[in-house]
């Protein structure tokens, strides 16, 4: 069994700054990419960051020069700071991964519960 356990999120005011963390538990034996996403209330959920094995990093447009996402591999943990915050990064952030849980099985996706993220104005 694999979990991706999201903490970090809450409430900030417009310009404030949030840390999310992202930790997977179970039985893992390796780790690709490791990324966040995000679903706004009526809206589809949208890539925001990822960071493969390897930590080349991918950004939306949209959050480019505020927030950075780094990666704990000993910890197989996953962060995303996120500065200079605007209400409309308000949303749930969601953590993903593709990992093996042993060296025979294939890369599999895994998502965890999400953690809210409200920006007022």
């Amino acid at each position: 069994q694999v979990q991706l356990e999201e903490s970090g999120g809450g409430l900030v005011q417009a310009g404030g700054s949030l840390r999310l963390s992202c930790g997977a538990s179970g039985t893992i034996f390796s780790i690709n990419a490791m990324g966040w996403y995000r679903q706004a209330p009526g809206k589809q959920r949208e890539l925001v960051a990822t960071i493969t094995a390897g930590g080349s990093t991918n950004y939306a447009d949209s959050v480019k020069g505020r927030f950075t996402i780094s990666r704990d591999y000993a910890k197989n943990t996953v962060y995303l700071q996120m500065n200079s915050l605007k209400p409309d990064d308000t949303a749930v952030y969601y953590c993903n991964a593709d990992l093996r849980t042993d060296w025979t099985t294939k890369m599999n996706n895994y998502w965890g519960q999400g953690t809210q993220v409200t920006v007022s104005s």
